[in-house]
């Protein structure tokens, strides 16, 4: 049972951080995520929403 667990334990210290693979596929899910959220705000619905609540709360007395 010892010989086994030293080597989970040696395998999880080496397996440590994202290879290159994982990187490069989170910077790309990232990027399509980043590109979907850009499109969303700059479409008329949701930028005219944003203008009214900027607006609102400039307008606020104090």
């Amino acid at each position: 049972m010892r010989g086994w667990w030293r080597s989970r334990t040696a395998a999880t210290r080496r397996d440590t951080g994202m290879s290159t693979t994982e990187y490069a596929m989170g910077t790309i899910a990232a990027a399509a995520f980043a590109a979907v959220l850009y499109k969303v705000l700059t479409s008329g619905t949701v930028s005219k929403a944003l203008e009214s609540v900027i607006g609102k709360a400039l307008d606020a007395p104090f």
